[in-house]
């Protein structure tokens, strides 16, 4: 294997050359002439990995004021070096560009690049919240010089006390800072990774899961007695949509973001889109077929008006009376209070899971299915491809049942 030689070029060639092209010297490093005689240094390499090649300027090679061969022999030394060291020159000659590039300047300028993207109301304004108040210590600092203890002097004094807010400020540092590294302005890893890094510098913070107010079930048919006065005296679909909510258990954005398109009346069935159905705690997301009652069925007939088109939403906002917008995010929430101040949309859920798990034999899996939750561990839920439609069906008739008041006790079932 032939040794790779270095040096080629003299110095009076490297003055004298005139033809067009490139003209190597060794290691990488090139005189590039141009065709009208324009002459600059190139370094040429292939990035570790991918094996692309890559190519740096080194500047002019201009008789008279360029950089001379010495010394672009030396800039090539430094590339070849930090290629032997696992780093690449051209992300740390970019970052050297922008060396004085501060973390706030990128934030803002990054925070505007994504923002389309947001689906929240808030989603925006918690971002801006975080990465101007909470991140002001680091906002000067150029991103290059930011390190773990930067972060950690952010996150350390609210770990404890609002744990779930340092959480997702620390995502949004490590998000700001891994995209100023892909844009090439930082090199080295990232500080504000969680595994390997943070994980082992703060301690254990509490995770409480929040604990949404629920009506006993056993006052659910009540509360949908006064649903049913309520929506006589008024002009909107709300008190439907909020009984709606109650007979499916579903999630308020599911429902209010339902389309007509995703109602099967033949085979009484809701199907909620994979997109739809993210969430914190699955942020995949599946697709989630909801069997629907009787009375659940009744209500869309009346809220959906002749020939509505398929992506017209079924629960319609106040002044949309052609369903080209939901309901309101708090509609639902208002039209509970306003008949039980106890109740909250997402407690509906949690009466159906006690009524379930108290009056019924159902398995307790198909009750957590009928919710959407995740039923067993990793191995259990690649072996369980079904949905457990019929058995969720019948659980969700006998739930219409209660809720509409023809029974105060659903039979125990075998």
């Amino acid at each position: 294997m032939a040794r790779r030689q270095f040096n080629k070029l003299s110095v009076k060639q490297a003055e004298s050359l005139s033809t067009p092209g490139k003209h190597g010297d060794g290691g990488g490093l090139y005189l590039v002439i141009g065709d009208g005689g324009a002459r600059s240094w190139l370094f040429m390499y292939k990035e570790r990995g991918t094996g692309k090649r890559r190519e740096l300027g080194l500047g002019s090679a201009a008789k008279k004021g360029g950089v001379t061969l010495a010394d672009a022999r030396k800039k090539a030394e430094g590339y070849r070096n930090a290629i032997s060291e696992g780093r690449d020159p051209a992300t740390e000659k970019k970052a050297e560009a922008f060396a004085g590039t501060t973390f706030g300047e990128f934030a803002d300028a990054y925070l505007e690049s994504i923002k389309a993207g947001f689906k929240g109301k808030s989603t925006l304004a918690d971002w801006k919240r975080d990465l101007e108040e909470r991140c002001k210590p680091i906002r000067s600092m150029a991103l290059s010089d930011i390190a773990a203890n930067d972060v950690l002097a952010i996150l350390s004094p609210m770990w404890l006390k609002i744990n779930r807010t340092a959480r997702e400020t620390r995502s949004r540092i490590e998000r700001v800072l891994s995209a100023a590294k892909a844009k090439g302005l930082r090199s080295g890893d990232n500080p504000a990774l969680w595994r390997g890094n943070l994980k082992d510098l703060l301690p254990k913070g509490p995770r409480s899961k929040r604990h949404h107010k629920a009506a006993p079930y056993a006052d659910v048919p009540g509360i949908v007695k006064k649903l049913h006065a309520n929506h006589d005296g008024a002009d909107t679909h709300v008190n439907r949509a909020a009984e709606f909510i109650i007979l499916t258990a579903v999630r308020t954005g599911e429902a209010r973001f339902m389309r007509a398109r995703e109602i099967n009346f033949e085979k009484e069935l809701w199907t909620i889109p994979a997109e739809r159905m993210k969430t914190e705690d699955h942020p995949e997301g599946k697709e989630h077929e909801v069997p629907l009652c009787a009375r659940a069925i009744a209500i869309l007939h009346a809220v959906m008006p002749k020939g509505l088109a398929p992506d017209a939403y079924v629960f319609a906002g106040q002044w949309s009376k052609d369903h080209k917008k939901p309901l309101g995010m708090n509609a639902v929430l208002h039209a509970l209070k306003d008949v039980y101040p106890a109740m909250t949309t997402h407690g509906c859920r949690s009466s159906f899971r006690d009524w379930a798990g108290d009056e019924t034999h159902f398995p307790r899996e198909i009750a957590e299915m009928a919710l959407a939750h995740k039923v067993g561990d990793e191995v259990e839920q690649a072996y369980r491809r079904g949905t457990a439609l019929k058995k969720r069906r019948e659980l969700m008739e006998a739930w219409g049942r209660y809720v509409e008041g023809e029974s105060n006790v659903v039979a125990l079932r075998a």
